[in-house]
Order: structure tokens, then sequence, then C-alpha cells
């Protein structure tokens, strides 16, 4: 990889693209054992040849350092870059004039975004990002908790993180099981039906959340596993909230666990179709249970 002087930095744009995309900064900012987030292809391309890349449309699903990764309606992940470049806006102006600090700050779990981006090989890197104020405002209610004294988000995202090892600072007071085909992560009418029973329940449960978790059988690789997880846990995630009308701030952020914490024995066909669910659980945390 060339080195980057301070003159050639600011003999053009393109070599201020590169700089925080280097090898040695991304060493720096990210932890490759963090399980929050899955990036794919090498990093620290040539960004001189910078192309028009495509546009996205999804919500924001982790965050880390300079990486985000977009899940879009119909489940599939994109990992996008941001650096001092990108320009973040909402509804009529830019947040922060120039200050990029405060606009990346903005860019938070769950917020709906629609991203323009430029593409070097498979890394892509978001010119502008937009998004509405009223998002906006649902995503810090999201990170931060509610007047009605939920658990705070952060620690409810550090605890999925760690693969649901705090699951005990939570009464769990229902859970759903919806069931998928081989391969799939559409919704069943069934399922549909069931989704909004629990939705009802919850809402009747004071200070509920939900935690959604997808799962699937033992067909297929590791990685195709958490992937098709991923999906079914967003597919449950966007009925519950556009047809069930479940608010946004009162879930926490979904997982994938692939084929972990099987139900059935994968060994017959019977115990798969068991393995291949999402699950719905109510959660009250202990510390506001019975307020």
């Amino acid at each position: 990889m060339r080195r980057i002087t301070t003159k050639t930095v600011a003999l053009s744009l393109v070599a201020m693209l590169a700089a925080p995309l280097s090898g040695p900064s991304l060493a720096q900012q990210i932890d490759p054992a963090d399980p929050s987030i899955v990036v794919t292809g090498e990093l620290g391309p040539d960004m001189s040849a910078m192309t028009q890349g495509p546009d996205i449309k999804g919500v924001i699903t982790a965050r880390n350092g300079d990486k985000i990764k977009v899940t879009t309606a119909d489940g599939t992940t994109t990992v996008v870059f941001i650096n001092e470049t990108t320009k973040i806006k909402s509804g009529g102006g830019f947040l922060g004039g120039g200050n990029n600090k405060l606009g990346a700050a903005a860019l938070l779990n769950g917020l709906p975004v629609s991203m323009k981006t430029m593409q070097a090989g498979p890394v892509l890197l978001a010119s502008q990002i937009s998004f509405k104020n009223n998002d906006l405002k649902t995503a810090n209610m999201i990170r931060n908790g509610t007047a009605q004294r939920f658990a705070e988000q952060t620690a409810a995202t550090q605890a999925l993180r760690s693969r649901m090892a705090d699951i005990d600072n939570y009464n769990v007071k229902g859970t759903t099981n919806v069931y998928f085909d081989t391969g799939k992560y559409a919704l069943s009418p069934q399922a549909k039906s069931e989704l909004c029973a629990a939705a009802s329940q919850a809402e009747a449960t004071t200070n509920a959340l939900m935690l959604v978790v997808g799962y699937t059988d033992s067909v297929g690789s590791d990685e195709y596993n958490q992937t098709l997880s991923e999906k079914r846990a967003s597919s449950v995630i966007n009925y519950l909230q556009q047809a069930c009308h479940w608010k946004p701030y009162r879930m926490l952020t979904p997982t994938g666990m692939a084929e972990s914490d099987p139900l059935a024995s994968n060994d017959t066909e019977e115990g798969k179709a068991q393995n291949r669910r999402v699950s719905v659980n109510i959660l009250v945390s202990k510390s506001v249970d019975g307020i």
C-alpha cells in the first residue's frame, strides 16, 4: 500500500478519502473479535479509482468506528464506511454544518437512512446519508431509554453482544415462537397472526420490552445460517413494528443465533422444523419490574 504523506493528502480529495480507510487506521479502531458487525472483503483498497456506488435505503443495525451495517427491508445487510467527507443530512439541513463529529454521532442503531455511496472494489464509502428528524428522535429513545424507566439500550446491546449472557437481568413474561420453511425468511399467515397476538400481550404488560432472536436448523454452513437467522429476525421486527404497531423504542436490538440453542434434535425432519424459528420474548428489566 502506498504511503500517504501530508503533501499527497493536500493534492487531492481522493487522498483524503484514502487516509481514514487505510489498514493501520482501521486496526486501531475496530476490534476484529467484536461479534456485532461482520465485514467481508479486504481492507485498505486503492481509493484513487472510486466510482459511483449504489443507493442504499435501510436501517442502521450495527456501528463500529467508521463502519456502519445497514439492513434493508428484505433483510439484506451491507457494510458502508464513513469519513470526514461524508455529508449527513436531517430534514431540511445538514447537522452541525462542517462539524463531522456532530454529524457522525447522529448515526445511531435503529435509525432509518438513505445513502448515496462511492465504490472501490468491494468497499463502499457513504458520500451522503440522510434521514428524518422524527426517526432520529426514535433512535435516541432506543439508545437512551424512555421516561417509563426502561433499561438503558446500551446495556441491552452489550447483553446481546455477549450472546445473551446477561439475560438474567430480565424477567421473561412470555415467549412466542414462529416457524419458517427451509432456507426461507418470509412470514406465514399463521406467524403474522401469532406475532400481533404477542404484541398485544406485551402491550398489556407494564414496562415490557421485546427481544427478537432468529435461529436455523443445522442445514447449511455457519456463515449461511448466521445470515439466514438475522434475516428471519429482521422480518419479524419489521412486521411487529409495521403491522402490529409495536413501538421501536420498546424493542431490544435483534440478533441471529444461527443453529445455536436448538429446541429439538436436528437428526430428524420434525426436529429441524422446530429449530427453524424466531423467538419473540417479552421481557421486563428486574430493576423496573413491578413499578
